[in-house]
Order: structure tokens, then C-alpha cells, then sequence
């Protein structure tokens, strides 16, 4: 029996591989809203981040989000992405 092969994504902020389940998804659409994903499944281009604050913190330093997507993210979506983080829970 062929065991299935298990999706590896890196984190923005810490440059480690992960399982794609263990980290969280920052989203932009279609229409260039930028929005957290915590299940994986909202439409648009992806990238990823661990579920600590330190890696959204360091991806927002080095502008590696802005690289992914191609476009400068306002501070406001800074500011929500940090809310949306702390609001979950960690052990999801």
C-alpha cells in the first residue's frame, strides 16, 4: 500500500517547512483582498506563515508577503491579519 505523500509549504517568517496543515494561509483574492485562511480552502493565491505572531512579525519585516503577492500590503491589513491571529486559537 503506497502511503500518500504529505504537502510541505515554508513559513514566510521562519523559512522552515511544515506540513501545509500545521500553518496558517494568508490569502489574496481575486479582487486583492488580503484575508488569513485558517482552513485552507478560500480562493485566491496563497502563502504561508506558522500560527505564532513572531512569524507574521518577521514575514511583515522583510516584506516576504509583499514578494508572494506582488503588491504592497497596507498597514490596516497588517493590522487585521495580527487581530485574526490572536483571536484563534492555537491548537486548531
Amino acid at each position: 500500500m503506497q502511503k500518500r505523500k504529505v504537502p510541505l509549504r515554508q513559513c514566510l517568517g521562519c523559512r522552515q517547512m511544515f506540513e501545509k496543515r500545521a500553518l496558517v494561509r494568508i490569502v489574496r483574492s481575486a479582487e486583492g483582498e488580503i484575508s488569513l485562511d485558517f482552513k485552507g480552502k478560500k480562493p485566491g493565491r496563497g502563502a504561508y506563515v506558522c500560527r505564532q505572531t513572531e512569524c507574521l512579525n518577521k514575514a511583515k519585516k522583510t516584506k516576504a508577503i509583499e514578494r508572494a503577492f506582488g503588491c504592497a500590503v497596507p498597514e490596516e491589513v497588517f493590522m487585521q491579519l495580527f487581530r485574526e491571529m490572536e483571536d484563534q486559537p492555537q491548537d486548531e
